[in-house]
């Protein structure tokens, strides 16, 4: 007996993420060689996205950071390059998620933050609360904590200066 294409749905997603994770590694590791750093690649499927991370060996964290950039602008350089790898690879676009040594995992917890002081700042006062400028990273984050909070966010502006507006429900 042979499953319903809805029970067959998200293995095939999770199948294709996976390969997507694959050709990244594959990808990163070429990188890695050839720029002499030390890492591992891991590989995982996160919110329907496949996500990898280049983990830094004992020793090799300070190294990784030349990945990252001062403010994690060569880590968004790197994973666009890396999501073009893979398309050229699978031939489909892809939402990919990077990470180097713990720095968006890092800048997550941060963000979280200034998400739930914007948050308080709204209930109190009633009023919409306009944040600094985000890149899309960080947007989604905001986003996804305000909306557990029960309030709605917004982006507005253009890039690089898109910004999220958080307003009360």
């Amino acid at each position: 007996m042979s499953e319903t294409p809805t029970q067959d749905a998200p293995q095939v997603v999770t199948r294709r993420l996976e390969e997507e994770g694959e050709v990244a590694a594959d990808y990163l590791e070429e990188l890695l060689d050839i720029a002499d750093l030390d890492g591992d690649i891991d590989i995982d499927v996160d919110h329907g996205r496949a996500a990898v991370e280049i983990v830094a060996e004992a020793g090799s964290e300070r190294s990784l950071r030349r990945l990252v950039g001062a403010q994690g602008e060569v880590l968004d350089a790197l994973q666009e390059l890396t999501r073009l790898a893979v398309q050229a690879k699978t031939g489909e676009r892809s939402r990919l998620m990077l990470d180097v040594a713990g720095f968006r995992a890092h800048r997550k917890v941060e963000l979280a933050e200034v998400a739930r002081a914007a948050i308080a700042t709204v209930q109190e006062t009633g009023q919409p609360f306009s944040l600094v400028p985000m890149n899309p990273f960080e947007r989604k984050v905001v986003h996804d904590v305000v909306a557990e909070a029960g309030l709605v966010s917004d982006s507005d502006g253009v890039e690089p200066a898109r910004f999220v507006v958080v307003r009360p429900a």
